[in-house]
């Protein structure tokens, strides 16, 4: 009699969820080809087809749709038992999934993510960055890093204690002949690096002072999709640039970029840590938090 191991049965779910085997490939930690044989392995096993695959879309079949349904619940509740059985381990160990978008990412990289691993070194941390804002429970993270105005209200959040700004700057040869903007209309007299959200709408330049508050839709000779390609252009002379503060600020201290308009982006909200509440957290979860409060903790330098 053929019985599928535990991991095949993860992978079905993985699929469903992300409707996609590249996507679940990802998340999974192995190989596209590697999954769609071993869904291969399991159909043959079971005698039934569980997904509809063409070469541009994945669809589970009705007896997938069952296997979800009966399948599912009974998975969470078998890693739930495993959750907690490894609360009790004295060592943390196992893997530990987050989601965050890439500054969020760069911003506890080193102090937090890297501490971590230093303290528990039988720990491994996925960490994916995204534009997008996930549900992380359905998407299989243990844990999400956002702004804390995005964090969703059923959350359990932890400040992380460092502000965010924003901030405009310019290479010092773009100023060369110009002056620089003293409020955020005199941006539509410039060249500006146009960023694409995730999303595929353009972000308009938020400012704020005195309780006023604008948005500018800048134009410019580029729009690109990503802050490392903006600073290049932006370092390059060809336009003015808006970024989070931490992803210019050795430039801008260096004298590489020139900040503008600073009295219009004052601090914003924080970063946040994010998770659903857990009966039994793992012993390395428990130590992520526990590190990430004495993280959030220390003032912000």
């Amino acid at each position: 009699m053929y019985r599928p191991e535990l991991n095949d049965l993860d992978a079905v779910i993985a699929i469903a969820r992300r409707g996609s085997f590249r996507a679940a490939a990802l998340d999974l930690g192995m190989s596209t080809t590697a999954l769609s044989n071993a869904i291969g392995k399991l159909e043959a096993g079971l005698g039934v087809r569980l997904f509809n695959r063409t070469t541009r879309s994945v669809s589970l079949t009705d007896a997938g749709r069952v296997f979800v349904e009966q399948v599912g619940p009974a998975l969470q509740d078998i890693h739930g038992a495993l959750d907690a059985v490894r609360s009790q381990q004295a060592i943390p160990s196992g893997t530990l999934r987050i989601n965050a978008f890439a500054m969020a990412a760069r911003e506890i990289l080193s102090p937090l993510v890297l501490e971590f691993l230093r303290r528990h070194p039988q720990v491994h941390i996925d960490l994916v960055t995204e534009g997008r804002l996930v549900d992380i429970v359905a998407e299989g993270f243990d844990l999400g890093v956002r702004v804390a105005d995005l964090v969703p209200s059923d959350m359990i959040a932890i400040s992380l204690g460092r502000p965010q700004r924003y901030a405009v700057v310019g290479s010092p040869a773009f100023f060369g002949k110009r002056d620089r903007p003293r409020v955020p209309p005199d941006l539509l007299n410039y060249p500006c690096i146009r960023v694409r959200l995730p999303n595929g709408a353009l972000y308009r330049w938020q400012f704020q002072k005195d309780g006023q508050a604008t948005q500018i839709d800048v134009d410019g000779p580029i729009t690109l999709d990503e802050a490392s390609l903006v600073r290049i252009a932006v370092l390059e002379g060809i336009g003015l640039g808006f970024f989070m503060e931490q992803d210019v600020r050795t430039d801008i201290e260096a004298g590489r970029l020139i900040r503008v308009l600073d009295d219009w982006t004052p601090p914003r909200a924080g970063l946040c840590l994010y998770y659903p509440g857990r009966r039994n957290p793992s012993a390395a979860f428990s130590a992520f938090i526990g590190l990430a409060r004495e993280f959030g903790a220390k003032p912000v330098p």
